[in-house]
């Protein structure tokens, strides 16, 4: 199957769905006043986990990224499968995204990797789902293992889990999306059109994909859609004077490795990479292994996603 690539206001949402709450509290707090600068700061710093990458064989980049210079920077982006339904251990990447910015080029791209793409577990010694890879090493491994199989440098991690997108979106009193497709999951009913969704209905509405013909690809058009309803609301008045809950929601289940600092300056200082948002799905053709299902991406469109994004970080 191929590639489909877009320009879209839906693309720079779903990529600013970890930034935007940080760089919309940043901003008013300029123009608000010490309080909200100073919880903001201090609900990143719980937010803050950083890594430890001991792979040294496909490390891509000999000296860091250096923010200060504007330089162009990648991050991995996961949404983990743990939070909800009683899940509590390490857990899964269902959604699994990079992002490459370039504020010399005023411009991002984001590619969504497929969750059962096979690859080689950087760190693991066997080869397996992508997002296996988070649970068998955490964000250090998946770094490394989406690196090797990119081939581009990544800079730094962003991780939410199920549970943290419910309470964000509680905290902002439910999201109104456009359902496209009818279906029932776990007792509930999701109508065709308009419905609003929080507690619960939002995970499961996440979360369903075998009732969907798309499978996957489905869900994540589906969590496409929350993210934009999320950040929409964030940004209105109402989201603003409910910051302390939404700073509550971020606090305890979202971790990075971008401290306060690094997140101010990618807030106020990468703005005009985000003008401009290359949307990218990559797209496997299924098959199927000692009884487990797997995607698989063609060499001429991997190569093609890889070059882009080196031609984002300047990077060969």
């Amino acid at each position: 199957m191929s590639r489909r690539s877009r320009r879209s206001s839906r693309g720079k949402k779903v990529f600013l769905t970890i930034f935007a709450i940080v760089a919309a509290l940043v901003v008013i707090a300029a123009g608000v006043g010490a309080k909200l600068y100073f919880d903001l700061s201090g609900s990143i710093k719980q937010t803050y986990e950083a890594v430890e990458r001991k792979n040294t064989e496909t490390k891509k980049r000999q000296q860091p990224v250096d923010l200060n210079k504007k330089e162009p920077f990648s991050v991995l982006l996961l949404g983990i499968d743990t939070g909800d339904l009683g899940r509590t251990e390490q857990g899964r990447s269902d959604t699994l995204m990079v992002a490459t910015v370039n504020p010399n080029d005023n411009k991002t791209t984001l590619v969504s990797v497929p969750r059962d793409t096979y690859v080689d577990i950087v760190g693991y010694g066997t080869q397996d789902k992508i997002n296996h890879a988070y649970a068998f090493g955490g964000a250090a491994m998946s770094m490394d293992t989406v690196e090797k199989y990119l081939d581009i440098p990544i800079d730094h991690y962003v991780s939410i889990n199920m549970m943290g997108i419910k309470e964000l979106v509680d905290a902002l009193g439910g999201v109104d999306v456009n359902n496209d497709l009818e279906f029932e999951s776990r007792g509930e009913h999701y109508a065709f059109g308009p419905i609003h969704l929080e507690g619960e209905r939002v995970l499961t509405y996440l979360r369903m994909r075998y009732e969907d013909p798309r499978g996957d690809y489905g869900r994540q058009l589906r969590q496409r859609a929350v993210v934009e309803a999320v950040v929409k609301k964030v940004l209105t008045l109402d989201g603003v004077t409910q910051y302390r809950n939404i700073l509550d929601a971020m606090e305890g289940n979202m971790k990075t490795d971008m401290n306060f600092n690094d997140m101010q300056k990618i807030a106020l200082d990468y703005r005009s990479a985000f003008t401009t948002i290359d949307q990218l799905q990559m797209q496997g053709d299924g098959f199927m292994q000692d009884g487990v299902s797997y995607q698989r991406v063609s060499d001429e469109e991997l190569q093609s996603v890889q070059n882009k994004l080196k031609k984002q970080l300047n990077t060969k």
